[in-house]
């Protein structure tokens, strides 16, 4: 935040939350934050421009050891980003794994403000906001993984609800966590084991299913008033019919209520969970069934995971997909486990338009996106840098934008596009205020953000605004993906960051964490058997597991009560 005032003047602004949708209207910031009118300001033309709130990205993976330990595994992508330090910019390196700097600035560049990184090892809570202290201009919050730790599975054999939920507070107070992230429930466990787990599979020696694991903790989540709901990366993510296992996933939390109007699930990367076939020979989009089951429903939200053409890095706690993608690409690998509580896994990964199966997949996140009706249940990702690294969401925004520009990408790719997914006979495009909604309306809704100042430009908001070197009338797919790659101006906290395309200041972020408020009683009957584990498993002593103050510089701190 700077102090001061600034009119941003002559603007076309698309705010869907407060359902501005390409009005020419001027932006008022004084002290960071967004007023009815200011005296005397600095005054920004935007001259006809788009004109948006800052981006808010719900799901990306830009902090934390398995970020870190990509980036060393993988020294010939390092090389691929590198920029030397400017007056005003550290130095860069890295593509698909940038390192911290290079994240920061290349967000800022693209429009966006805030990223959630969603997956944090609790026992390497500390590390993880070491790295997001680290990133520039961008605020951040991180989300624990919780599913596959031993206390959850205890808590959930034991059906009571209300200790479980006594722990996922703790842990996520702990951690300084922002949420509830599962990821492969059961099954990184299982594979610890030698074993894989399928939805309602029993947990090697914990006697507990994915499904029950998935059930359980949302209604420990809806226990307290949290601002986002449970965050689901399925089982059987990246195989073939696993579409069957997603919708089955989505209804485990069927007449849960949740808090206010959000979801009671995000499911994450949902182009991995939307596959047709037996094997990869049958491979086939199953978009259209996972589209119509969303359509139907308004329970369940989700992140896109859209794939772009070229090398990236896959990285993810779920470690035994990770095993099996080295067993396909034969390239390196590496696993790692956390104790009690996850593990992942890294390999590098080519995605090929001449190849059927890439082909398939690059086809399943856009129709996603096309075939769901509404679009306030749709979040823009590439689940960074799994399916690709963030900077191609100019990319897909421009395919979304341009049934054009789709069909000519499509006519240079494997002819398998046309006989197995749906994308070619799709005409649906997304205009500006639907580009808006899911790349700052719905994420920071879906993240209850908005209550927080973020993903809107109303009175009162963060005074995080994205200026775009492109008119409202603009259809001209190539400059659309220029105009969203590098803005005319990005402002953060009403702070000129960038311009025209260019870092012109780096302020620190903002942390974002909640604290669940549990009843006393039950976090001491938790404390017990916790503290028990610690000393007969944990290598880290009790007292030297929680994050300290000190890791969290700049916090924004939000409460979540006890429901009753």
């Amino acid at each position: 935040m700077v102090e001061g005032e600034l009119l941003i003047r002559n603007g076309v602004v698309y705010d869907p939350i407060n359902g501005v949708n390409g009005e020419k209207k001027d932006i008022c910031i004084r002290d960071g934050k967004v007023v009815e009118e200011v005296r005397n300001p600095k005054v920004i033309d935007a001259e006809g421009r788009v004109v948006m709130p800052g981006g808010v990205d719900i799901h990306a993976h830009i902090a934390g050891g398995k970020v870190n330990a990509g980036r060393l595994f993988r020294p010939e992508d390092g090389r691929k980003g590198r920029e030397a330090k400017t007056k005003v910019c550290r130095a860069q390196s890295g593509y698909s794994v940038p390192n911290t700097f290079a994240t920061g600035y290349r967000y800022a560049k693209m429009g966006y403000t805030f990223v959630m990184e969603a997956a944090m090892p609790p026992l390497a809570a500390r590390h993880t906001h070491e790295e997001i202290v680290d990133i520039p201009i961008l605020d951040n919050a991180a989300m624990p993984l919780i599913d596959n730790n031993w206390m959850t599975m205890d808590y959930v054999k034991s059906g009571d609800m209300d200790l479980l939920a006594a722990y996922v507070a703790w842990i996520i107070k702990a951690t300084k966590g922002y949420g509830v992230k599962i990821v492969n429930p059961g099954g990184t466990e299982a594979w610890a084991w030698a074993k894989n787990c399928d939805l309602n599979d029993a947990v090697p020696y914990f006697d507990v299913t994915p499904a029950e694991i998935v059930k359980s903790l949302a209604v420990a989540n809806e226990k307290f008033e949290m601002p986002h709901s449970i965050h689901v990366h399925g089982n059987m993510l990246g195989h073939p019919g696993n579409y069957e296992v997603t919708t089955s996933t989505y209804d485990l939390v069927k007449g849960i209520k949740p808090y206010r109007d959000r979801p009671t699930m995000h499911a994450t990367h949902t182009q991995f969970h939307s596959y047709g076939g037996t094997t990869w020979g049958d491979f086939e989009s199953k978009a259209g069934a996972i589209a119509d089951y969303v359509n139907k429903n308004e329970h369940v939200s989700i992140d896109l995971g859209s794939v772009i053409l070229g090398d990236t890095t896959t990285m993810t706690a779920d470690g035994p997909m990770e095993y099996s993608l080295y067993q396909i690409t034969g390239r390196k690998w590496t696993n790692h486990d956390v104790e009690l509580e996850t593990g992942s896994g890294i390999t590098p990964f080519l995605y090929s338009g001449k190849v059927s199966v890439h082909t398939i997949q690059w086809a399943i996140g856009q129709e996603l996106a096309l075939l769901i009706k509404d679009p306030w249940k749709v979040a823009l990702t590439t689940d960074h840098p799994n399916a690709g690294p963030f900077i191609g969401y100019p990319i897909i925004i421009s395919m979304l934008m341009s049934k054009r520009r789709r069909d000519e990408s499509a006519a240079d790719m494997h002819k398998a596009i046309y006989d197995r997914a749906a994308l070619p006979s799709i005409d649906r495009e997304y205009d500006l205020y639907e580009i808006a909604i899911v790349t700052r309306g719905m994420t920071a809704k879906t993240l209850g953000l908005h209550e927080h100042g973020k993903g809107h430009l109303g009175v009162g908001a963060d005074g995080d605004v994205a200026i775009y070197d492109i008119s409202p009338e603009e259809r001209d797919a190539g400059r659309i993906q220029k105009a969203f790659l590098n803005t005319k101006y990005t402002i953060k906290g009403g702070e000129v960051v960038v311009k025209d395309g260019e870092v012109v200041a780096t302020p620190a972020g903002k942390t974002y964490f909640v604290t669940p408020e549990c009843d006393e009683k039950l976090t001491d009957e938790m404390m017990e058997k916790l503290k028990d584990k610690f000393e007969h498993y944990y290598s880290v002593t009790f007292n030297n597991y929680p994050v300290q103050d000190a890791y969290v510089p700049n916090p924004y701190e939000i409460k979540a009560p006890w429901r009753s």
